[in-house]
């Protein structure tokens, strides 16, 4: 099978190539990740980087089993390393290694050492690894499929429009494999549930040690069915109860923060725009891929706003900013994207071709005061942009591509 060209997740690796600083790439599960050391790997070997160089370990094979403890793995890699040249090590997985981060650190200091490791929970890296590691890791966070990427791997292009190709994309998912299931919506979501159960399962339910899984399901479904809902744990507890299964706001939040370590949700918090402070409570919720959504909750044909919000806020995190909600007293933003420039506000709705809906979606940008960029991002048909005393309407499928 040829490997898809992930090249802004390659790109970052080859940056960081033979730097003193450990690589770690996290994702939801089958989001990539193994392929991607993969790719990096043929390129090593490309730029002449001999094959007993590159050690890799994946510890979802069961050939490595016996190297789940931190000790054997250590003596299994540096028994393995060339003494006088550069080794590269691949540790797959790595979060089914109790104590991995001390075999880790041990590597780090060794010079001819260059270490690369993954996991699928982002509870991988926190807490103690995150401090003995201090200062000495930069962190990939990896995502399924974008549509750009979607789009140049289908081949669709020559018989769709940009908007058939969009809706494939939300209901044939992101995920990469799927792109092998050649559009089968049967295989697709009999992929899609043995994931989702493996998430699940293995990195909330197993990790967590939760005995009423039918209540966690509820919880996803709640937050499937509500993406860009402002929530808050005592309203997620108070629908559950209401619906006759009873649970406690400190359950509930031991759930939302498993969830969110499986990267199978992510929280998007508000961001007070005159203050410039971040506020804790109501956050909005999105999930890693529409398709699973749809598995799950089913589609409606009202939902489709929601749905393009999503893809708008997956897109900005692989962009690289800090994705927040804006709230004002008199309105709200979809999204303020941060980095290193300052800030980026986003309105994101379908259409706004009748004269209401677009006052209504501009009004809220209008009342900014400051020059950060603004853009209404929509479906709507438009030549290139349109620009409205500074803020400029764009189509979103062009901009998702890049345009």
């Amino acid at each position: 099978m040829q490997l898809l060209e992930r090249k802004e997740y390659l790109d970052f690796l080859k940056r960081h190539k033979d730097r003193h600083i450990i690589k770690v790439v996290s994702g939801v599960r089958r989001c990539g990740k193994s392929k991607l050391f993969e790719l990096f790997q043929r390129h090593l070997l490309e730029q002449g980087i001999p094959k007993e160089n590159i050690i890799s370990i994946n510890f979802e094979d069961l050939a490595f089993e016996e190297l789940q403890e931190y000790h054997a793995l250590y003596q299994y890699v540096t028994s393995h390393m060339q003494p006088d040249s550069m080794n590269y090590i691949f540790l797959d997985e790595i979060q089914h290694v109790p104590d991995f981060e001390k075999a880790v650190d041990s590597l780090f200091i060794k010079e001819n050492a260059d270490v690369y490791i993954t996991g699928s929970n982002a509870y991988f890296m926190s807490g103690e690894l995150a401090t003995l590691l201090s200062g000495r890791y930069v962190e990939l966070k990896m995502l399924p499929l974008s549509f750009k990427e979607y789009y140049d791997a289908s081949n669709l292009s020559a018989n769709h429009t940009l908007k058939e190709i969009y809706e494939r994309y939300l209901a044939e998912s992101s995920f990469p494999y799927t792109l092998q299931l050649d559009g089968r919506q049967q295989d697709i979501n009999e992929y899609l549930l043995g994931l989702y159960n493996t998430v699940i399962l293995k990195d909330v339910v197993g990790r967590l040690r939760i005995s009423d899984v039918k209540m966690l399901e509820s919880i996803v479904k709640y937050l499937f069915a509500n993406v860009g809902s402002l929530l808050s744990i005592r309203k997620i507890a108070d629908s559950m109860t209401s619906s006759g299964r009873k649970i406690d706001s400190k359950t509930v939040e031991k759930y939302l923060t498993g969830l969110q370590d499986s990267m199978l949700i992510y929280q998007a918090e508000r961001f007070d725009i005159r203050g410039k402070d971040i506020l804790k409570i109501n956050p909005k919720y999105y999930v890693a891929d529409a398709a699973l959504r749809y598995l799950k909750v089913g589609r409606n044909g009202q939902d489709t706003g929601h749905v393009l919000e999503n893809t708008v806020y997956l897109e900005l995190l692989r962009r690289g900013y800090e994705v927040y909600v804006g709230s004002m007293t008199n309105g709200e933003i979809d999204f303020v994207a941060k980095d290193e420039h300052g800030l980026t506000y986003y309105q994101v709705t379908e259409s706004t071709l009748q004269p209401e809906v677009m006052e209504r979606e501009l009004k809220p940008l209008q009342r900014i005061k400051d020059n950060y960029p603004k853009y209404l991002l929509t479906l709507d048909e438009i030549e290139s942009t349109a620009d409205y005393d500074g803020i400029r309407k764009l189509n979103v499928l062009k901009w998702l591509l890049g345009n």
